[in-house]
């Protein structure tokens, strides 16, 4: 089946043969058609399904025909806010309103992006001038709503991206007062990776005969994931990361790790070892993350070294390889962190470091996914010379974290 075939307009056909698609995803198959019929859609797939492309093609082709139904009996229209993507955070906001551009100018579409962490002044003048399709963070659209920025009397396709992470967020408050603002006859696109008790819920409150679509369990892992798992004593973990980014056929590598300070020693360590790398956590500016997202995406960068902040928005089509230096607490996480590569279809590699504190946390993965994980006990790595000595920021990052020595007290004589 082609995108055609799916009933696809020409104007985003061809934008579609531009960026290089010929054939639809499994989602994409399944969703479009009944989304193109204005039907509300309930959702569940994996990351890099292709979910972001299927909302996008629905959503313009369906503004385009009602423009132009509009235009037809009224001959003049309304340039005012019709659809409304939410996303949990920031990143993921502004990869979708990214996935949209190709598209958009092929039906005169006008779509635009405002989120928390930067000033309100430039994401104001771009809806002041008008625009079709809003993607936000809920914070920042409550916040403009309040100001009465805002107005969302005219959407008429609603649709949230990873519903389960802005619970996780505390983003459901947001939410649930952001629906009273928005017209109850509307088409409404729903995708939750998970779903919860208070995610069905919503989705109940929110949809009104939906189409269901799960195209793999929520737990699974891609089948174009290799995944394994090294065993490793804590002492040789430098080792064994030092051996693995210097492979020659791993181009780019997201290198995942449990806190904000072992980010930045991991960082530090990768490169003294000479190789080209930075690192994303919560203390870096949305400037900073992106353009070292930007700098992995383009190759001038080898490793990025990043905390959990990342496993849920970074969409790197050509991606190497994950490697979990820390193996993370909960087994969903792990799941989100190995979808970050194993996309395009390709054949790629997720590698764990598993000391014995890890074995139950590995256990809890392999009866997540219901699949075994390979393990190696290949232990070359041993033999790799690491840098010695520390640099000044990991000499503070370790001074801050040392224990910090208790004072005797001295009590006079009574």
């Amino acid at each position: 089946m082609n995108f055609e075939e799916l009933k696809v307009i020409p104007p985003l056909l061809k934008a579609i043969v531009r960026e290089g698609f010929d054939t639809p995803t499994e989602i994409q198959e399944g969703v479009i058609p009944f989304a193109i019929k204005w039907k509300d859609i309930l959702w569940c797939a994996q990351t890099g399904s292709g979910k972001t492309l299927w909302f996008a093609l629905p959503i313009l082709q369906n503004l385009y025909n009602k423009r132009l139904e509009k235009w037809l009996v009224e001959g003049k229209i309304k340039r005012k806010i019709q659809a409304l993507i939410l996303a949990p955070t920031r990143e993921l906001a502004i990869q979708i309103w990214e996935a949209f551009a190709p598209y958009s100018t092929n039906v005169n579409m006008k779509h635009t992006v405002i989120y928390w962490g930067v000033n309100q002044f430039h994401q104001v003048k771009a809806i002041e001038k008008w625009v079709d399709i809003l993607i936000a963070t809920p914070g920042r659209l409550e916040d403009l709503i309040s100001q009465g920025i805002i107005k969302l009397s005219y959407v008429e396709i609603l649709t949230l991206d990873e519903a389960d992470r802005m619970l996780e967020m505390g983003a459901l408050w947001d939410i649930k007062k952001i629906l009273k603002r928005i017209p109850k006859q509307k088409q409404t696109l729903f995708f939750s990776a998970t779903m919860p008790k208070q995610i069905k819920e919503l989705a109940s409150e929110m949809l009104h005969c939906p189409e269901n679509v799960t195209v793999h369990t929520v737990s699974s892992t891609t089948d174009t994931i290799k995944q394994k798992v090294h065993l490793v004593t804590r002492n040789y973990k430098r080792q064994l990361l030092q051996q693995t980014i210097k492979r020659s056929d791993l181009d780019s590598i997201i290198v995942f790790v449990n806190t904000k300070d072992e980010s930045e020693r991991v960082f530090e360590f990768v490169k003294s070892a000479g190789i080209r790398s930075d690192y994303i956590n919560k203390n870096k500016t949305q400037n900073q993350r992106q353009k070292a997202l930007n700098a992995l995406k383009d190759w001038e960068i080898k490793v990025l070294v990043a905390t959990d902040i990342a496993s849920r928005w970074l969409d790197v089509c050509n991606l190497s390889c994950v490697i979990n230096y820390d193996i993370p607490g909960e087994p969903e996480t792990y799941v989100h962190r190995i979808w970050r590569t194993g996309r395009a279809w390709k054949k790629w590699l997720a590698i764990s470091f598993c000391t014995s504190f890890d074995e139950d946390k590995i256990k809890s993965i392999e009866w997540l996914i219901w699949q075994k994980i390979d393990v190696t006990n290949d232990d070359s790595y041993k033999n790799e010379i690491v840098p010695k000595g520390q640099t000044e920021k990991t000499k503070k990052i370790n001074a801050k974290n040392a224990p910090r020595s208790k004072k005797k007290r001295h009590y006079g004589k009574n």
